[in-house]
């Protein structure tokens, strides 16, 4: 075990001494397992406090919480970040921080989404900034993968998220060292993660490809702004997928519908996206689901429910509200 650490210790120190940090940046990296960022600071009810410390505690919040007071998010929430991403201060306020997430696009800032989360769940260890940038980085594939202090797995130490992606340190065997925002090197399992040099390295996916990574959620709740294996919202549940597959497309329904390759119904193929919008489809999009062939389509539908395969040109509610479909893949 020392000598992993004695070579993680070497490699921090030559890429620190070789690396130059600004005073002045304003990046930050998640330091929890998945940030949950809201519309306004000091919003949150007292049963959202398993989401707001440092740690968290993802399955107990979303399932404590009934239905209702999974309808109440809506509007109170606009996205997640995951652990070691990157997001840029934009406002303080007490012991919030209005940030924009880094990797999900937006109209709303060019930098990246804007909401509001508690400051002790960022980071800004600078060794941390370097080895995201310079070191290879492990995807977890997994729905959710856990952390270790030591090799030996005897001590979890956190459990993370789909799509998380964590700088490598060293690999050995059916285990991974990877850095964390703030905790230092922690380990994890070789089978919940895929490794690339950089996101360019991502192989690119088919309709297949994103079908099958889709219904491993299947089953999970809905979650409002959730864009995590732990809880996904319905342009969360698209954005993640590609995501994870090397392509970024915009956070919200309604910008994915504008962007894209436009697709014909009669034309639609597996890993298509399909919108919905109000008054009959001619209004404003209010819903996104990935088509996965045969007339089906994979989607986290709403508070009530949770992510499921329906077929939906026959269901009435959908089909009358069809508006258009997209394509992000080639």
């Amino acid at each position: 075990m020392k000598k992993y650490w004695l070579i993680a210790l070497v490699m921090l120190l030559s890429i620190a001494f070789g690396s130059t940090v600004h005073a002045d940046d304003k990046e930050m990296y998640v330091d929890v397992s998945v940030a949950t960022l809201w519309s306004e600071p000091d919003q949150a009810r007292e049963l959202d406090a398993p989401s707001l410390g440092n740690p968290v505690d993802m399955w107990g919040w979303t399932e404590s919480m009934t239905v209702d007071e999974k309808r109440w998010l809506v509007g109170e929430l606009q996205t997640q970040a995951l652990y070691g991403q990157k997001v840029t201060v934009l406002e303080e306020e007490g012991d919030w921080v209005k940030v924009a997430v880094d990797g999900q696009p937006t109209p709303k800032n060019e930098l990246g989404y804007p909401a509001w989360m508690p400051k002790k769940q960022l980071s800004d260890e600078k060794l941390y900034s370097v080895l995201k940038e310079r070191r290879p980085f492990a995807l977890v594939t997994a729905p959710t993968a856990d952390l270790y202090d030591h090799r030996n797995k005897k001590k979890e130490f956190k459990e993370i998220s789909f799509n998380t992606r964590l700088p490598v340190v060293a690999q050995t065997g059916e285990m991974i060292l990877v850095a964390t925002p703030s905790d230092g090197m922690k380990w994890m399992n070789s089978e919940d993660v895929s490794i690339y040099k950089d996101k360019e390295d991502i192989p690119a996916p088919d309709g297949e490809d994103l079908e099958e990574t889709a219904k491993q959620f299947l089953g999970l709740p809905y979650l409002w702004a959730g864009a995590s294996g732990f809880g996904f919202d319905c342009s969360g549940f698209t954005h993640t997928i590609h995501k994870a597959h090397g392509i970024t497309i915009p956070r919200d329904s309604s910008v994915q519908a504008e962007n894209g390759t436009p697709v014909a119904k009669e034309d639609l193929q597996k890993g298509d996206l399909l919108f919905f919008a109000y008054d009959e489809g001619e209004g404003s999009v209010h819903h996104v689901g990935m088509y996965i062939g045969n007339g089906e389509m994979i989607h986290a539908p709403n508070s009530a429910s949770t992510v499921e395969v329906i077929d939906v040109f026959e269901s009435d509610y959908y089909s009358s509200e069809f508006s258009g479909a997209r394509r992000y893949i080639d």
